[in-house]
């Protein structure tokens, strides 16, 4: 495989400290030439003095002011200039979209549109635009979206060398988060704290609580269904305690197959890295004969209500799968500073999607309106919900 510029986005938050673990790795293989790290200035400037190939860099303008004297080789970019100058003004082959939120459909779009490869963490640019992204995929076939998620890169494991009319149902294993064993009438008291402790996995915040809630759980239904074309009462969810099994496919012959394995997001970032090919990783060895017992359970929906607001808004379509993450962005980040009971999180998402009225097909355009709509409807029905 031939050497290939990389853009990074997100390069401070988890996911891409470990795509920067992999390029550290095989600098035979990857070139970084571009990144954003927005507001985690010392971050940064650690990976620009580890990366010297860094050339463009978008990042907030205060932090832009604290690092520009110190790198004069490189061209910074801020929320001045905008997103969209930036990207037109990278050299790469290969984008890493590890960012967090909707922020990270106008790149996906980009990606897709200037027929780049696509290593895809952000997966909000499926949950909100998934019937866009597929048809710019369709147009632009020299384009390749390769998942991060750990339950996709698990699904598409499971499906090498198999025929798509073999599988009866796609099965998502979820962990259940740290309140997995907490009644719906015990989560009224939680704290933040309690809900960033994942049982499982080391996260950023934002997808820490959506763990929590297992509105991220929903958001993987909704790719799902659009990297496989799976219908969404084909893909089911599984509660598994350890996350050793990431993900299964059952055959149609009552046969599993399932993609075990550490729970290190650097082995599905590296498969997406080296388009869907196996490489060695810095990840320690996981050792079977240690783990003792796997434990699986029933995922009871009622327990967890996000699941159903996302399969809700799955079968409706159009703008319905924006206004559930818009919702559940603004949600999400009133419970992280205390403006709303964990509880609420849910009721509040529900009363905005029940609000709002579907546009079929929406464009980009039509996408960013209703997400700023959305977020503001939210914000108001969030002052009258504590």
């Amino acid at each position: 495989m031939m050497k290939r510029k990389v853009l990074l986005l997100g390069a401070t938050g988890s996911i891409g400290k470990q795509s920067l673990d992999i390029f550290k790795k095989y600098v035979d293989s990857f070139e970084l030439t571009s990144c954003s790290g927005f507001n985690n200035k010392e971050a940064l400037k650690e990976i620009l003095h580890t990366f010297p190939s860094i050339g463009t860099v978008y990042c907030s303008f205060e932090v832009l002011s604290y690092l520009k004297n110190d790198y004069p080789k490189v061209q910074f970019y801020s929320e001045k200039d905008g997103l969209e100058s930036f990207l037109n003004h990278c050299d790469f082959d290969l984008m890493v979209n590890a960012l967090v939120g909707f922020i990270g459909l106008k790149p996906t779009l980009y990606a897709i549109e200037h027929d780049k490869e696509l290593a895809l963490a952000n997966k909000e640019s499926i949950v909100v635009g998934g019937e866009l992204i597929n048809s710019l995929l369709l147009k632009h076939p020299s384009a390749h979206l390769y998942p991060i998620d750990s339950e996709h890169v698990a699904i598409t494991k499971c499906f090498m060398g198999r025929k798509k009319e073999d599988v009866e149902s796609l099965i998502l294993t979820a962990s259940g988060g740290p309140f997995r064993d907490l009644t719906r009438d015990e989560l009224k008291n939680v704290t933040l704290q309690e809900a960033l402790k994942h049982p499982s996995w080391s996260m950023g915040a934002k997808i820490t609580i959506d763990s929590a809630t297992m509105v991220n759980k929903g958001f993987e239904i909704i790719e799902a269904h659009y990297l496989f074309n799976f219908p969404e009462d084909k893909i089911k969810v599984l509660l598994h305690d350890e996350s050793y099994i990431h993900s299964l496919i059952e055959m149609k012959d009552g046969s599993f197959v399932a993609d075990i394995g550490p729970h290190d997001m650097r082995i599905p970032i590296s498969f997406a890295l080296f388009n869907l090919n196996y490489e060695r990783t810095p990840v320690p060895r996981l050792a079977l004969d240690t783990i003792g017992s796997l434990h699986f359970r029933k995922l009871d929906e009622a327990r967890y209500p996000a699941l159903n607001l996302a399969r809700f808004a799955l079968k409706e379509k159009g703008s319905l799968p924006c206004v559930l993450n818009a919702a559940n962005e603004a949600a999400n980040l009133a419970f992280r500073e205390n403006k709303l009971p964990f509880n609420k999180i849910e009721e509040v998402i529900e009363n905005v999607m029940n609000s709002h009225r579907i546009i079929d097909h929406p464009t980009y355009e039509d996408l960013c309106y209703v997400h700023k709509i959305s977020l503001e409807a939210t914000q108001e029905y969030i002052k009258g919900a504590k």
